[in-house]
């Protein structure tokens, strides 16, 4: 467990570090005399060259130890950061410079995810992994609500400098933490980027629960994207402005955090049915919004929606982990990571056009219906309904220290 425990220790400090550059990029933007157009670009290449390096960064996982992987990323992160901060606290704001390095850390993040996703797995043993799963689900939430609150103070304080700086630093130390992470796993040589591509896919087709599932998420996702958008329009307009919008986040991550907390303690016989049918509660979520429209209602919806929703990442999770033989396993999760990259963007652009056109409380109520649709159609899957905790597949490899 001293190698899960630095994973968790690694990730945590990371996660809080994210939340400080998230404050410290728009504030630092602004002040330089950048608008809301260089933020919404600077934004746009990031998630561009996520969509770029998932993929990649699934195959390299497969091929290499994901150790590596993960400490060569933060190096590079932990680099365009710095360079970030050197450049505003020089006061030379240069929007293409700006732009590519988000762009090259971003990048740097798509490697790193699915070589976390291979680790995890080799560092509990299969009875534990969703106890291991919900515990970093409950870090991340926490870090979420926690980052951004201690980087608005510190910017506040210190300005944009420092919170790119306290990333910076959080990358040193989620490094630090993968590189003394012992446990080692069996690697053979690849056939070719396409062809291994291709053999994630074709994994994820062989399970009926798992293309269900695929799909079913990026049906989901474009819904969602809608709704996040026009949830804050709102609770700025309808529910009291930037205070609402804090307290419903605020209600998120509460909720986050009691479906995270369930997952540990609360192990059922079939999890991904279980967890698939504990995403319907997100629909509640979106229909308080349309009615009864109230404050009260709305925080409600959001901690009985977020439970649910983490509940059900943490079943999915494990089933990945517990029923795709590792050798395929961040190849498998990239292209489900793929699909919500692109989906939800497309709600995202969605937004706008259909709340001019049919308003903003018809939308929310028709993404509300499609959530709900998103969630039923993998129960449909046999997969879906069958599957058990684990055993892990018999070809799994086991960890062993190096």
């Amino acid at each position: 467990m001293t190698d899960f425990r630095l994973l968790a220790t690694g990730m945590s400090l990371s996660w809080l570090g994210n939340g400080f550059q998230t404050v410290a990029l728009g504030v630092a933007v602004l002040l330089a005399g950048g608008g809301a157009g260089d933020l919404g670009l600077v934004m746009a290449c990031s998630v561009m060259a996520m969509l770029l390096c998932t993929l990649f960064g699934g195959v390299w996982a497969d091929r290499v130890q994901p150790q590596r992987i993960m400490v060569l990323s933060d190096a590079v992160r932990f680099l365009a950061t710095t360079a970030m901060a050197a450049m505003f606290a020089a006061g030379t704001y240069d929007l293409r410079a700006l732009c590519a390095l988000a762009a090259v850390s971003a990048g740097a993040g798509a490697f790193f995810e699915p070589a976390m996703t291979a680790l995890r797995p080799m560092l509990v043993e299969v009875a534990r992994r969703q106890h291991a799963n919900a515990t970093l689900s409950l870090l991340q939430t926490t870090s979420r609500v926690v980052g951004p609150a201690l980087g608005g103070l510190t910017v506040a304080q210190f300005g944009a400098t420092a919170g790119f700086g306290v990333n910076a630093a959080s990358f040193v130390a989620s490094g630090v933490a993968a590189l003394l992470i012992r446990a080692r796993v069996a690697r053979v040589p690849g056939a070719g980027m396409l062809s291994e591509l291709g053999e994630g896919w074709r994994e994820i087709r062989r399970r009926d629960w798992l293309l269900s599932g695929v799909l079913a998420a990026t049906l989901y996702h474009v819904a969602n994207g809608v709704l996040l958008v026009l949830v804050q329009v709102v609770a700025i307009e309808r529910l009291g402005g930037a205070r609402a919008a804090g307290f419903v986040a605020a209600a998120e991550g509460l909720g986050g955090v009691i479906g995270a907390a369930v997952a540990l303690r609360w192990r059922p016989a079939r999890p991904l049915r279980t967890g698939w049918m504990t995403l319907l509660l997100m629909p509640l979520w979106a229909l308080a919004f349309v009615w009864p429209g109230t404050l009260t209602a709305v925080l409600l919806g959001a901690v009985v929606g977020y439970a649910g929703l983490n509940f059900y990442g943490v079943a999915w999770e494990t089933a990945l982990q517990d029923h795709v033989p590792h050798r395929v396993l961040a190849r498998v999760c990239s292209w489900d990571v793929l699909t919500s990259f692109l989906a939800m963007p497309i709600g995202n652009a969605l937004a706008g056009p259909l709340s001019a056109t049919f308003g903003i409380d018809p939308v929310l109520a028709v993404c509300a219906v499609v959530l709900f649709v998103a969630g039923v159609i993998p129960l449909f899957a046999r997969g879906t309904r069958e599957l058990t905790r684990g055993p892990a597949p018999a070809h799994e490899p086991v960890a062993a220290p190096a």
